[in-house]
């Protein structure tokens, strides 16, 4: 593992209340980053910062809803360098057909998924750029680059956070500063199904049922930390992550 510079020493997370984005942050608190946890529950990301601080890492806690770009662009003005953004905030509504899917729900996901990563993206380039050695890590999905029947406002919207990350990787190329995706598939963390299916905790474990080992958001958080701290010339353009029970997204091997 390649300890970080100086000079980038600071890792931004957003989503960092729970699941991946908090599992992220520990991961990268231990590998020597000072912690800037975001999120919209400020009780959630006050109390993990509290738990990294008391543990020895350095660690802050920042109140913040990526879709609003007034509020991310006076966050950014923290900030003049950086090393590390994973953008982490995203997450899923409803399992619809197109036929009945809710507009509002797709227009939500797009915004958190898509808008909310080019929002925190843009505003933190330039530090990223500044500090001679950052990286932008997306976390998409497998969701990303693949379809399902229920999944395709949630599919669209992944699939926006893939390209934004493909493209943004052509455009700064020459620059100091990577573009990593991770797209992880089945990941069963304490909230994302139950989320999508509108609390309904029955129907959010059966997206489990019969799974011998879904991943865990500390498996995802282990696979970003690995690739965020490989040497500054080494891009992990593209990591998918399944569990070994899942050959793709409508192919999970399920015992009974």
């Amino acid at each position: 593992m390649t300890a970080p510079a100086p000079a980038s020493r600071i890792a931004v997370v957003t989503g960092a209340s729970s699941g991946i984005g908090a599992a992220t942050a520990r991961r990268l608190a231990e590998a020597g980053y000072r912690v800037v946890l975001t999120a919209r529950r400020k009780d959630r990301i006050e109390a993990l910062a509290g738990e990294l601080v008391e543990a020895g890492y350095q660690a802050v806690a920042y109140p913040l809803d990526v879709t609003d770009r007034a509020a991310v662009d006076e966050f950014a003005t923290a900030f003049k360098t950086i090393g590390v953004l994973v953008n982490n905030a995203g997450g899923a509504l409803g399992a619809d057909p197109v036929a009945t899917g809710d507009p509002a729900e797709w227009r939500q996901m797009y915004e958190t998924n898509v808008i909310g990563t080019l929002n925190v993206t843009q505003a933190l380039l330039p530090s990223l750029t500044a500090g001679g050695d950052g990286t932008v890590v997306v976390v998409s999905s497998t969701a990303g680059h693949g379809t399902y029947e229920g999944g395709a406002g949630y599919v669209a919207a992944k699939h926006g956070a893939h390209v934004l990350a493909e493209t943004l990787r052509l455009e700064i190329v020459g620059t100091p500063v990577r573009v990593i995706e991770i797209a992880p598939g089945m990941v069963k963390t304490e909230e994302f199904a139950t989320t999508r299916y509108r609390g309904d905790a029955d129907k959010a474990a059966k997206v489990y049922e019969g799974v011998a080992e879904p991943l865990t958001a500390d498996d995802v958080a282990d696979t970003i930390s690995w690739a965020v701290t490989r040497p500054s010339h080494v891009n992990v353009d593209l990591l998918v992550l399944r569990p070994r029970a899942q050959a793709s997204n409508t192919k999970v091997h399920r015992e009974f």
